[in-house]
């Protein structure tokens, strides 16, 4: 069982302690007896911190309600994966949680952070010297004449750096918790938690963090109608023109709007959710390769290997050798 550390101290937000243990913890096992909700869970969480009645604040750094961790920092040291939550601008991160991310990352223990309270102890302990951060666009500016020795991205969801990881803060860390288990346990438990959580089940780390315009309430102006159009045609030829006339809009106004809403353009969109779905079903199909290439519109196998190598670093042969659940071998 992978073992995750989520890290509480005194200031720590609310939001960012909460969300990383309902991901974690919602992630189970596939393989799982007639009619049970659940398999076997995935992940052994522990909230780790010293002390008893830690402060856990809300919005603008009012508490919100007092916190006393069931492990200490020291049952960090030897876990899989350790989150570093955000905590409030006016207070100084622990000493010990410092020293023991020091000593974690020697290790070669995975290390990811939550908003920019999170960057920003990360930041105190060296660990993203020389790299590129995401996080909040609200605090990009205070994390960047702070350290100047890191490159803060504010148009990104989340980096991953193998070693350490960092999102955009808010809504982000769901995407980089996400974007986790589906490096550990494939993407067909990543989009079991999703569905459970009622969250997308993808959104890739490139992905702009916010939309550009409101989002309308109704579907007049958004592009969703438009997605799902897609999501339903995978296996169907489709350039550019072909989801224009859909949508019913000039092919750069298109262009234009899906950056402002996804961060990419509509064929660079495509192809990421038809990686997705090839991903899916070599985890929970006994399909050929070169059906699933056909079925999610990569026409060969060579072509989906090649969008695999380019997008996710890996091949849809090691793919399914690497999360294929053992009843399906």
């Amino acid at each position: 069982m992978h073992r995750v550390a989520v890290l509480v101290f005194d200031g720590v937000h609310s939001f960012d302690l909460s969300m990383p243990i309902q991901v974690f913890t919602t992630a189970h096992s596939l393989d799982k007896e007639p009619g049970a909700f659940f398999g076997p869970p995935l992940y052994d969480v522990r909230v780790c911190g010293e002390g008893r009645d830690l402060s856990i604040t809300g919005v603008g750094g009012h508490e919100m309600y007092r916190c006393t961790p069931p492990y200490r920092l020291a049952d960090a040291i030897d876990v899989d994966t350790i989150v570093v939550v955000g905590v409030t601008s006016d207070r100084e991160p622990p000493a010990e949680v410092i020293d023991l991310l020091q000593e974690a990352h020697r290790r070669g223990v995975r290390i990811a952070s939550i908003s920019s309270g999170g960057a920003r102890v990360m930041a105190e302990a060296g660990l993203l010297d020389g790299r590129r951060t995401a996080t909040h666009w609200s605090r990009a500016h205070v994390l960047a004449e702070r350290y100047p020795q890191i490159t803060v991205d504010t148009d990104v969801l989340y980096i991953d750096h193998g070693d350490v990881l960092s999102s955009a803060g808010a809504a982000s860390g769901i995407d980089l918790c996400l974007h986790m288990i589906r490096q550990d346990f494939g993407a067909a438990v990543a989009a079991d938690v999703a569905r459970h959580m009622v969250v997308p089940p993808q959104r890739d780390g490139g992905q702009a963090p916010y939309i550009a315009h409101p989002e309308p309430v109704d579907d007049h102006g958004s592009l969703e109608p438009t997605m799902r159009w897609l999501r339903e045609r995978l296996g169907e030829p489709m350039v550019l023109a072909d989801i224009a006339a859909y949508a019913g809009m000039s092919s750069r106004t298109l262009n234009r709007k899906f950056k402002e809403q996804t961060g990419a353009t509509p064929l660079q969109w495509l192809v990421r959710q038809r990686v997705h779905h090839a991903q899916e079903l070599l985890e929970t199909t006994d399909l050929s390769i070169e059906t699933i290439a056909t079925h999610c519109g990569f026409g060969t196998s060579a072509a989906m290997r090649q969008h695999f190598a380019k997008h996710i670093k890996t091949s849809p042969m090691a793919c399914r050798r690497t999360f294929r659940p053992e009843s399906c071998r």
